[in-house]
């Protein structure tokens, strides 16, 4: 099943963005206007300077094979309103529903469907439209909020058309690709661009090492989790974010790679949750500026700042002071770049490293571990990721489970055994949702919700 498939200012471009009441974005829902209340200025052009490799390239094959196999994703959820302080900090107030819109790519004929996390998050009920407008109702088989993938299965009597993965490893930039989604609710839209970047990271302060493909071509609103396709018709990305100050393209995009998108969903199907392989280091690429704080000649690579014990980095040799410039024959020249390759990889994958250590090159081969668990210093809590019998068990369908309470007021309140589901209202996958979650919180109070071992629902808000 590993197999399976052979074949943001930072706007976030989703249904969501797009929904009237939802409380994290604001957005307002648009009209589309009519073409005669569309003032429009008409200028003559003259497309005899175009580059005739430009004109020579022929997108409509690509764009037939692929418009049919992007769907319409409407995330209908409910939201409840707090009405005083304890609905606040524990949940409760008057419901309401809320739509969005956005996109998702058909994968295989018999109906798996991949889009973006937050396009399907917090939603009871989830309606996928075909291009022939055919409705289904949608499953989520699993998510994966880090990577923002997300894994939907419709159930078709027939075959359906779908995208075959092609290696994102391998296109370059100044490639020809196209964006096929449902922008502004108008389905079925095709626009052509080129990648214009590699392994970009948005925000490398944010504990969420990135690793995006960058492309020119347009993206909008509920074009989030619509196909990033080459010239034949393949799936190099998944289309997710867009730079802009209006929360409109600006000449932007960014897409998950297909080869992160591809690992994320096998592990979902074979092993309920992500399968991340870990280095085992700290460190921060490299430029002029921090090549000359730091007082070394590198400035491009991976600067290992410290070696976590127990890894596969330490058993391999690595050590403080190291300058990663190669992976598996790939270049280094950004920490993006690092994460990005081992972003398709699994616990037990192994991995040749090309180092510089203090003017001389070396190989190390590292077996890349599993984190198994994860502790809360501040809390005293351990936890590990949830079976799939775990959640039955408890009647969720997501959490991390306390395996070790170092806190006796916290052993009283029924921690022990608990499912966390939540933090500060941020649904709870794994362990790596709760370590960002944490790290992330500023130092402001924390909600903790969780089901206790049987099977009761509670919130505990720390200050």
């Amino acid at each position: 099943m590993k197999r399976f498939f052979s074949t943001l200012g930072i706007s976030v471009i989703t249904a969501v963005t797009s929904l009237a009441v939802y409380d994290h974005y604001q957005e307002k829902n648009q009209s589309n206007p009519t073409a005669s209340s569309m003032p429009m200025n008409m200028v003559q052009t003259n497309f005899s300077s175009i580059n005739s490799e430009v004109l020579d390239t022929d997108f409509t094959l690509a764009a037939e094979n692929t418009v049919n196999a992007v769907v319409h994703v409407k995330n209908t959820s409910i939201s409840r309103q707090p009405g005083n302080m304890m609905e606040l900090f524990f949940g409760g107030g008057a419901p309401r529903a809320m739509i969005g819109t956005g996109s998702g790519v058909i994968i295989s004929p018999d109906g798996y469907i991949i889009s973006n996390n937050h396009v399907i998050e917090r939603a009871t009920d989830l309606e996928v439209t075909l291009n022939d407008n055919r409705i289904y109702t949608a499953e989520v088989i699993g998510t994966d909020p880090k990577t923002d993938i997300a894994l939907l299965k419709i159930e078709s009597d027939d075959p359906l058309p779908y995208i075959p993965f092609a290696d994102s490893d391998a296109v370059k930039i100044g490639q020809w690709v196209l964006a096929v989604g449902n922008p502004f609710n108008l389905t079925s839209t095709v626009t052509a661009g080129i990648i214009s970047a590699k392994a970009r990271d948005l925000n490398e302060f944010d504990n969420n090492p990135q690793s995006f493909i960058q492309t020119d071509a347009a993206v909008n609103r509920g074009n989030s989790g619509g196909a990033l396709v080459n010239t034949n018709g393949e799936l190099v990305g998944i289309n997710t974010a867009i730079t802009s100050e209006t929360g409109s393209y600006v000449g932007y995009s960014f897409a998950v790679p297909s080869n992160t998108a591809r690992k994320v969903i096998e592990d979902l199907l074979e092993y309920g949750n992500v399968q991340r392989g870990f280095l085992g280091i700290q460190g921060s690429g490299l430029d002029a500026k921090r090549a000359q704080m730091l007082g070394i000649e590198d400035t491009q690579g991976v600067y290992v700042a410290s070696v976590e014990s127990d890894s596969g980095a330490e058993q391999a040799g690595l050590e403080q002071g190291d300058v990663i410039k190669n992976i598996d024959g790939i270049s280094i020249y950004k920490f993006s770049d690092l994460t990005g390759y081992l972003n398709a990889k699994r616990p037990n994958d192994i991995v040749s490293l090309t180092l510089n250590r203090k003017g001389k090159e070396m190989v190390k081969n590292v077996v890349l571990r599993k984190i198994d668990t994860y502790t809360i210093a501040d809390l005293g809590l351990t936890v590990k990721n949830t079976s799939k019998m775990q959640r039955e068990k408890r009647s969720v369908d997501h959490g991390v489970i306390v395996t070790k309470v170092n806190n006796q007021e916290l052993l009283s309140m029924g921690l022990d055994g608990a499912i966390i589901t939540h933090v500060n209202d941020v649904a709870i996958n794994t362990i790596d949702d709760l370590k960002n979650t944490v790290d992330n919180k500023f130092g402001g109070p924390m909600k903790l919700t969780f089901y206790d071992r049987h099977g009761e629902k509670s919130a505990i808000l720390f200050r």
